[in-house]
């Protein structure tokens, strides 16, 4: 699933459509209709975590992509496109993608101090939305995108992992300034996310995320589907303290 500086990437790939009008469009993505976007000029691009969003004068296009989405711009695809648009100037295709048409202006919609790529990022209302809920595990609370905006697998390994962060504590009995610690990670982690995967080198710089030894105390790593998620963690039992 690609995370919110993938997105951030992709936005930035996109810039040269802004300002040109759609020629065609189409694709299977389930209840929408893509022939409306026939003739509309788009105006804006803008992300909110996973979330792209293509700004037309009176509408925008929201497309997710989900677990196991893609996209190719001015690449064909071996199958049809959730959602194909061309412009006078090129196409893209975004693939199992789930795509949404969102009519509300969007500060209605999204909450952008909630995305950890956004300027507006709110710590204080991030560490007040995860004391409201105290029974639940860290591991889960980091996939949570009404906190967590763009965050996925690997910042959530990876901030646990540099946090010194056990995934299956519980939040209640985690400090706040742990909390606060473990934020700062998490956008730390973001940035060197995007610069890293810009320049293609993400893979060499991870230390947790399909990693097989802990990198501080050179054991191995202990694999599980944590939390209610169930998604994978990779964690050092010797280094990354547990809370619960």
């Amino acid at each position: 699933m690609p995370e919110g500086p993938s997105i951030i990437i992709l936005k930035d790939k996109l810039k040269p459509f802004i300002g040109k009008r759609v020629i065609n469009a189409n694709g299977y993505a389930k209840g929408f209709d893509a022939d409306q976007l026939i003739g509309k000029t788009l105006k804006d691009i803008r992300t909110w975590g996973k979330h792209t969003l293509l700004v037309f004068p009176k509408f925008t296009v929201r497309i997710h992509m989900m677990l196991f989405g893609s996209y190719k711009i001015n690449e064909p695809v071996k199958k049809n496109a959730s959602l194909h648009l061309e412009f006078s100037n090129g196409y893209v295709n975004f693939s199992i993608s789930a795509v949404k048409l969102i009519v509300q202006p969007l500060d209605e919609v999204y909450d952008w101090s909630a995305d950890i790529m956004s300027k507006e990022w709110d710590t204080a209302k991030a560490i007040k939305r995860l004391k409201a809920k105290p029974k639940t595990m860290i591991c889960d609370a980091l996939l949570d995108q009404k906190i967590f905006s763009g965050s996925g697998n690997i910042i959530k390994n990876e901030s646990l992992f540099r946090a010194r962060l056990h995934p299956e504590s519980v939040i209640g009995e985690i400090s706040d300034k742990k909390l606060e610690e473990l934020i700062v990670e998490v956008i730390n982690f973001t940035k060197d996310f995007l610069k890293w995967r810009k320049a293609g080198i993400l893979t060499k710089h991870l230390n947790a995320y399909e990693k097989d030894i802990c990198p501080r105390n050179h054991i191995p790593f202990h694999r599980a589907d944590t939390g209610k998620t169930k998604r994978h963690s990779y964690y050092c039992e010797k280094c990354q303290e547990l809370f619960d």
